[in-house]
């Protein structure tokens, strides 16, 4: 990974990194698992562990690097709805409150090619939907943000 972000640094001069929430768990050596007030695992913070590693690394191989590591979680959350997600969110609870009484259990309310639909938590559950890495969406998705596939350059 660092070779190609150094790779990244040298073509383009600037490199923007996004890791998901609780990935590179494995990568972590706690000894206790630390739970929220509700019973929840609480993950460790893989953007600071990487900040640091890349920091690191960096400077072993003579680079300065100037980082600004931002956690969206606190943005995304605090930012207001707007009347479009308050109209949304009113027509979710609607037709829950109507799947509700009209006695439908284990089920969600989803939103599909405009209709709201009821799902069976069964099938909402049954796999995790995966991005295809040789596909169109993810090739886009590179494309478009101009990323270089790690996979491809280690």
């Amino acid at each position: 990974m660092i070779e190609a972000l150094r790779s990244t640094l040298d073509l383009n001069h600037h490199a923007v990194i996004v890791v998901a929430e609780g990935a590179g768990q494995n990568l972590f050596h706690s000894s206790k698992q630390r739970l929220d007030d509700s019973g929840n695992v609480l993950k460790d913070d893989i953007g600071i562990f990487l900040r640091d590693v890349i920091s690191q690394k960096m400077q072993e191989h003579g680079r300065s690097v100037t980082m600004k590591y931002l956690d969206p979680s606190y943005h995304i959350r605090s930012v207001p709805a707007n009347a479009s997600d308050a109209v949304f969110c009113y027509l979710l609870g609607e037709h829950t409150v109507h799947a509700g009484m009209a006695g439908k259990t284990d089920m969600l309310v989803g939103f599909w090619n405009n209709f709201f639909t009821h799902v069976p938590i069964a099938l909402a559950t049954l796999e995790r939907r995966m991005i295809d890495l040789d596909g169109a969406l993810w090739k886009g998705v590179l494309s478009s943000t101009q990323q270089i596939p790690l996979w491809k350059s280690v």
